[in-house]
């Protein structure tokens, strides 16, 4: 007969060998029994297996799944989209005189879940599309349910409102995206994107961070296959520059890609203006803008420890 350790009150009771207090039992996942190792005694019958009721292989991966436990909880979704699903009948007793299914399914997810579930999908889609993590993703369901469950944005297209959302999730998690990044993995317009930001701020009554020229220089740099260096100089470069006063009202953008522009002429690694606005998604005159305003003073812009391939007053004069 099991004996059952005290502890407290709302603790759960503690099966253990009357015999052997201290031994750890074994189960026996066949007969559903609690085995002591030290003398066999059947300490308890009718264990309860929690595991799966069907067996996966892993080679039956193109076949259905057949466990029965449904889709994972989503938090989310009003009730937590805990519904039953019924397949549909094989068998003669699943249809009626008439070849209609006996057993339908009714409507088991409101129109508001439905939106927001859709949306979801389509957050995930843009920010795979991107390689952002999950927590981004987490991020920008929740803004997107916080605004659709306020109703302050009617009228406006929920594909519009995600993307806006994914965009202040971007630049809150401290790993800015432009609009036209966003833009590109989405299919709505940049004007509409910047107007549903305006919005979704004012409504949520937060705020971002004001974006610098250090969040994209390292993904620039990176893309544009530029050693550390010059990725080093060019940070050093724009962080100086604004600094100086040298570019009042440029957007960090445009001065991020001036300064890479600037830093990579100086080095073995050149990059032309159209290579850099690609990647940075400015025009190239908008770069030839900024680089004027910088370079006057480019002397002072650069570190004391860059190693020139070109000299400073052999930059290009745009």
């Amino acid at each position: 007969m099991a004996s059952t350790s005290r502890g407290e009150a709302l603790a759960l009771p503690r099966v253990s060998c009357p015999n052997h207090p201290d031994a750890l039992l074994v189960e026996d996942y066949r007969a559903g029994d609690m085995i002591c190792p030290e003398c066999g005694l059947v300490v308890g019958d009718r264990v309860i297996d929690v595991g799966s009721e069907w067996r996966t292989f892993t080679n039956e991966k193109a076949t259905k799944d057949p466990s029965r436990v449904g889709d994972a909880q989503n938090p989310l979704l009003n009730g937590g989209d805990l519904t039953t699903m019924i397949s549909k009948g094989t068998g003669a007793a699943s249809f009626d005189e008439f070849g209609n299914s006996k057993y339908q399914n009714r409507r088991t997810m409101s129109s508001s879940d439905r939106a927001m579930l859709n949306a979801f999908k389509e957050i995930t889609t843009m920010a795979d599309r991107i390689n952002l993590p999950r927590n981004i993703i987490d991020r920008t369901n929740n803004l997107f349910k916080q605004v659709y469950e306020q109703k302050s944005l009617k009228g406006r297209a929920n594909d519009a409102i995600a993307s806006a959302c994914l965009y202040i999730a971007c630049r809150q998690e401290g790993v800015p995206r432009t609009f036209k990044e966003i833009c590109a993995v989405s299919r709505i317009s940049k004007k509409e994107i910047g107007r549903c930001f305006k919005l979704i701020l004012k409504a949520l009554e937060t705020s971002v961070d004001l974006i610098t020229t250090g969040d994209f220089m390292s993904r620039f740099c990176s893309n544009l296959g530029l050693p550390k260096q010059v990725q080093m100089a060019a940070t050093f470069i724009a962080r100086k520059a604004v600094e100086l006063d040298l570019v009042p009202g440029r957007s960090p953008i445009s001065v991020a890609a001036a300064a890479i522009y600037m830093a990579s002429q100086a080095s073995a690694e050149k990059k032309t203006q159209k290579e850099i606005g690609d990647i940075a998604g400015v025009a190239d005159v908008t770069i030839r803008q900024s680089y004027r305003l910088i370079y006057p003073r480019a002397s002072a812009l650069f570190p004391p420890d860059f190693k020139f391939d070109t000299p400073v007053d052999k930059l290009p004069q745009l």
